[in-house]
């Protein structure tokens, strides 16, 4: 075992005043800030979203290339390599490695699988910190650096291929939005002059839940009670919601009853996120989730990609009233225009969809095992 502050020499950032406008660049210096690093793998940084001149060198904390950068204010124990030279602010604090004793990648793997270490020393009511002591002190295991670079070696090639599987879906996903401009044409401009509408004309039930919350009475005894937060990456997330009692969920669908074959729609908080309900399962929606209930000359899976399109989307954040409470109204929400092709063209798209779906449940589930996989040998080998 070896202490993260035997192992190099460890910085913590700083930020040339502001005020001085002589500080700030377009391309001399990267300068890091938390925002820059992923999290849940050891990224790479070529880049970032602020660079510093050349005149702050002196007043700011420059790392030369092949460092490890890991955030110890806010989101504990996000961990980056730098490929470049770069700058770097006070929520960041950075090893410059010994290399006689461990490899960059090795250090910055084995930081990463004592995130969850980290977050525990630096809990806090209000702001997670980590202090440089703190962070010195957390050991990591240090085997030979023949063995670091086998294990190292192994390390990437997964989050090569979990990369590749990433990749894979934003494809598919993108091959939909193009598939669905292709039949359809560019939704804010209708250059194939299909029939205009509006949510309010298509839907003949517009409903939210409860404006209260109610008891969760833990799964298994009751019903889930979803919101905004479950509806995720285009299905519905059952696993994190609340569950309620069966008389809250007899008192909740008598205001407002998903079904199987109805739209939610995201309006409170997060507005304007549309989702199909496409599986057979009683539950219950709290105010933020409205239901749309529509006949059946609009297709399911046609009518939520319109609603997610940019175009739906753009209408739903105009007319999302409120900045610290967020509220897309049901009357506002009848009023988002749409258009509306022949029923046989938007099946023709719904066909294409449950296709690539298939091909997209493959990728997910090998991405699935490639995950299990990454943190097991993170558990092998590091903890």
């Amino acid at each position: 075992m070896a202490r993260l502050g035997d192992l190099g020499k460890v910085i913590t950032g700083n930020t040339p005043k502001t005020t001085d406008a002589q500080n700030y660049s377009e391309k001399d210096i990267c300068f890091v800030k938390p925002s820059d690093i992923l999290d849940g793998t050891v990224a790479h940084l070529h880049n970032s979203e602020f660079y510093i001149s050349e005149y702050a060198r002196t007043k700011a904390r420059i790392l030369p290339p092949q460092c490890v950068l890991v955030t110890c204010i806010g989101i504990i124990g996000k961990v980056a390599i730098n490929d470049i030279e770069c700058a770097f602010n006070q929520q960041i604090n950075a090893i410059i490695p010994d290399k006689n004793q461990c490899s960059v990648e090795y250090l910055a793997y084995a930081i990463k699988s004592k995130q969850s270490a980290m977050q525990d020393i630096a809990n806090a009511p209000v702001v997670p910190i980590l202090n440089k002591t703190q962070f010195c002190d957390i050991e990591i295991n240090l085997p030979s650096l023949a063995d670091q670079k086998a294990m190292v070696d192994k390390m990437n090639a997964l989050s090569k291929l979990i990369s590749l599987r990433k990749r894979q879906l934003t494809k598919l996903d993108e091959l939909v939005k193009s598939r669905f401009v292709e039949l359809f044409g560019d939704p804010s401009s209708n250059p194939m002059r299909w029939k205009e509408t509006t949510v309010g004309e298509e839907c003949y039930y517009i409903k939210d839940g409860p404006h209260k919350s109610l008891p969760d009475v833990g799964e298994g005894n009751g019903y889930p009670f979803i919101s905004v937060r479950n509806i995720v990456n285009g299905y519905i997330d059952f696993s994190t919601a609340k569950y309620i009692s069966e008389q809250d969920y007899l008192d909740s669908i008598k205001k407002c009853h998903p079904q199987k074959g109805d739209m939610l729609y995201s309006k409170g908080g997060t507005t304007g996120i549309a989702k199909l309900i496409d599986v057979d399962v009683e539950f219950a929606n709290w105010v933020h989730v409205a239901v749309l209930k529509f006949d059946s000359t609009l297709n399911g899976v046609f009518f939520e990609h319109m609603l997610n399109s940019d175009y739906c989307y753009d209408q739903s954040q105009r007319l999302t009233k409120g900045i610290a409470n967020r509220d897309l109204v049901l009357s506002a929400m009848a009023q988002i225009k749409m258009y509306k092709p022949p029923l046989e063209l938007q099946a023709k798209f719904a066909a294409f969809v449950e296709q690539t779906d298939k091909s997209k449940l493959a990728v997910q589930q090998s991405l699935d095992k490639l995950e299990t996989l990454k943190k097991a040998l993170m558990q092998e080998y590091f903890e």
